[in-house]
């Protein structure tokens, strides 16, 4: 009975398409990251591309095929609603991350771009504590979508920097 029900439960996933993530692959060889050195942001990224990618992080922009450059990385908090008594009941979380890929010469891989996540959480004054944590997490949570984003975005980005493709493009058509 237990071998039927192993064999429809590895029937079932087979069947839907599921498949695990595996290596991401980036149009790069080598990357230099140039975030803020005390961004938890910028070492999760870097952990995830050496983990994840066949591309090689250097450590001096000259030596980079491509320069991936965080220029802004917020996080706020507004209030989304209050209760009868005019206490706080909701708070919404925004987390907002601006970068460029490109190269030493500045021609861009991919131009400025802006990724955004929200989460909302609700608030309750007998667990402060509680809730400061979960706000931690939360933001947490946001974080590790943003650097899958920010994979993703580079995976998809051309291997060749687009002012370069649009000369090679003019210089077919004549």
């Amino acid at each position: 009975m237990r071998i039927l029900a192993i064999l429809a439960l590895v029937g079932l996933t087979a069947s839907c398409g599921f498949q695990l993530r595996g290596q991401a692959s980036l149009p790069f060889e080598t990357l230099y990251v140039a975030v803020p050195q005390i961004s938890q942001l910028g070492t999760e990224l870097k952990r995830n591309i050496i983990a994840g990618t066949k591309t090689r992080l250097v450590s001096d922009q000259a030596q980079a095929q491509a320069i991936l450059s965080v220029s802004a990385e917020d996080r706020s908090k507004t209030i989304l609603s209050f209760d009868t008594s005019g206490r706080v009941r909701e708070f919404q979380l925004r987390y907002r991350l601006s970068f460029r890929v490109h190269d030493a010469q500045g021609r861009d891989y991919l131009p400025q771009s802006e990724i955004r996540r929200t989460r909302d959480i609700s608030f309750n004054d007998a667990q402060v504590l509680a809730k400061e944590t979960e706000e931690l997490l939360l933001y947490r949570d946001m974080q590790s979508d943003m650097v899958q984003q920010v994979l993703r975005r580079l995976s998809s980005a051309p291997a060749t920097p687009i002012a370069l493709q649009a000369e090679s493009k003019d210089a077919t058509a004549r």
